[in-house]
Order: C-alpha cells, then structure tokens, then sequence
C-alpha cells in the first residue's frame, strides 16, 4: 500500500497545498493510505479532508512518520541541518548551483533518503507534467506593475498580501494603473505556462506585451530592445544556455527599462540572468531598487503563486492527480526519472 503523507507547509506566507480533498477520495478509491498534517495556514481547512478519509496528524510530524511513507509538501523544508530519512515530492531549487540546494542535498545523503524534485517531474520529451508557471506568471506581472506604478508616483511598492481571488487582483491594478500612461511590455519566454499568464495579465489591464520565446534570443545577446521597454517580465528558468537579459551595464547605460519581474526568480544560480541583483524579495519588500537615476526596480518573489492561494493550489492538484495515482509504479515514468536526476546529482 502507498502511504502518502501531505506536510503542513512551514515556511512564513504559504498557504498552498499540492493536495485538495476530492483528490484524497480518489486515491482512497486506489487503495492509498493519505495523511494530511493539520494547517493553520492552509487555504483549505482540514475538515474536507477527514471526512474525504484522510488521516489527520499535527503539523511537523512527517520527521516521526512511517519510514515508508512518501511525504509530500511543496516549498523548503526548515533548514536545520537534520539528516533526510524519507522519500520527500516537493520543490527542491537544489540542482542549479543554489547554495541552500547544496545543503539540502547534503541532507539527503546523511539520511539516505530520496528527493523527487516537482520541477524535474517530466514527460518521454522532458516536458514538465506539472507546475504552478501561469499563476506565477499572472500573479508575478501584477506585482510588478504595481511596483512600476508606485515608482512613476515618486514612492517604491509597499507590502503585498494574498488576493482572495483573481477579479480582485485585477481591479486592484486597474486602479494602481489609472491616470498613468501605460507602459510598454516585453516578455522573454511568453509561449510557455508563465510567460502565458503573464501576458494575460498584461492584457487584463490593456497592456499589450511584445511577446518573445526562444527564436528572439537564440543569439545570445546583448538585447537592447528589452532596454527600451519600460517593463520587462524574465519567464525563463536559469540553465546554462539562458542569455544574460539585463547585464550590470544596464544599471549605467540609457534605458527606458524602469521595472524587472523577474518571475522564474533563480538569483542564486550560477546561470541567473539577470545579475544586477542576487537574493529574492518577499511580500513585505516586493521589489529590490537597484538603480535611482532612472529608477529600476526588480520584483523577485519566489513563491508568486500564493499570493492566490486557493486557484493556483486546486489548478497545481489537478495536474498532480494522475501521476500522484501512479506512485505505486514510483521506478517507472515520471517518477523514474525524477529519481535518477537525484541521483546523478548525489554523484
């Protein structure tokens, strides 16, 4: 029997969950066990998913869990160093040279336990079979904007918090936008999840993005065009092939450019592409000024998509159901495949 056991997020300002309770009913029906660690935060309250025929257990118990038990979350665990003993789906951040990535990887060798990292759950064609990319991205453009429309006022963007749903977010910034005179857009990355829903934000409020994908920078750069827009919204995750967008010249150099949403936010990959800026922002401080004469603020909040905590979390579930289904199968397929990129990372 598969034993799946859903952690209560820990980190400050998530309120996520890969895991919604009609998803419990179906994989009960599969003959799973299901735990779901009780959340204060949570979007979704614990009673749906005891009477879905979850087994309820207090937050942070996954470390006293059966060792058998697959634990499921999304964001970091608490860094303090502990050896990794389980099987641990979640968002690891730890194969692109990420300094706390290291540490991680560091855990799970200690413990002997796996990671099968959310990002590297991929298709025959290495397509990912499932993320949160359209709500960062849509989420992502809006904080972005607000933080352009504060600075065109004179001021910096102030503290953000979760919108209980998508029309509010957009009224929210129509009404940052209005008597402003709208700016122009350039997206790099606009044909994937994230560049679709930031370009759907765009539009939402008017603004019609200059769309670019991976035929507009095959050539590696320099890009003055992203220079001449005075917004421009980074969909591209950091590899080793990603160009340099927005090089530390441009911090000195004529431009128009006045805000970054930097939406794949990878600041401490040794291939982030946007290196006027080295660490994340947060709710409280949405936006890095790393220039003041023009101003050019950089949005890089790395966990966008809870700012819309309940659609982006039912949308992230009902991508994972199928493949959470075939856990039993874990060798095989996507999670075969998740497996051996950990371990040809442990090497």
């Amino acid at each position: 029997m598969v034993h799946l056991w859903v952690r209560a997020e820990e980190r400050e300002n998530e309120r996520r969950v890969g895991l919604v309770p009609d998803a419990v009913e179906a994989l009960k029906a599969d003959g799973f066990r299901v735990t779901v660690e009780d959340s204060p935060d949570r979007i979704l309250p614990i009673a749906p998913y005891k009477a879905a025929g979850a087994e309820i257990a207090p937050r942070g118990s996954w470390r006293e869990a059966p060792q058998d038990a697959l634990i499921y979350g999304l964001k970091e665990l608490p860094e303090d160093g502990s050896p990794l003993t389980h099987r641990h789906i979640m968002f690891g951040h730890a194969y692109k040279g990420q300094s706390a990535g290291k540490e991680l990887l560091r855990r799970f060798g200690a413990g002997g336990g796996t990671l099968y990292d959310l990002e590297y759950l991929t298709d025959e064609n290495g397509r990912r079979v499932a993320a949160f990319g359209y709500w960062a991205g849509f989420v992502g453009a809006a904080v972005t904007l607000k933080a352009w429309a504060a600075a065109q006022r004179g001021g910096q963007c102030g503290a953000v918090s979760e919108w209980e749903e998508q029309g509010a977010l957009v009224d929210e910034i129509r009404a940052d936008l209005s008597d402003l005179s709208l700016p122009r857009a350039l997206i790099v990355g606009a044909l994937g999840r994230v560049g679709t829903g930031a370009a759907d934000m765009c539009n939402a409020v008017d603004i019609e993005p200059l769309r670019w994908d991976m035929a507009e920078t095959a050539s590696g750069g320099p890009f003055p065009e992203i220079l001449a827009h005075e917004l421009f919204f980074n969909c591209v995750l950091a590899g080793p092939q990603t160009p340099v967008f927005v090089p530390k010249e441009a911090l000195s150099a004529p431009r128009a450019l006045a805000a970054v949403g930097d939406i794949a936010c990878d600041p401490t990959s040794d291939f982030n592409p946007i290196p006027v800026y080295d660490s994340a922002t947060s709710w409280e401080a949405p936006v890095h000024r790393v220039a003041e004469s023009p101003v050019l603020d950089i949005m890089a909040i790395d966990n966008l998509p809870s700012l819309l905590p309940r659609e982006s979390s039912e949308d992230f579930a009902g991508q994972m159901l199928p493949h959470l289904l075939r856990l039993g199968e874990i060798g095989k397929g996507v999670w075969g495949r998740a497996e051996t990129t950990f371990k040809d990372h442990m090497k």
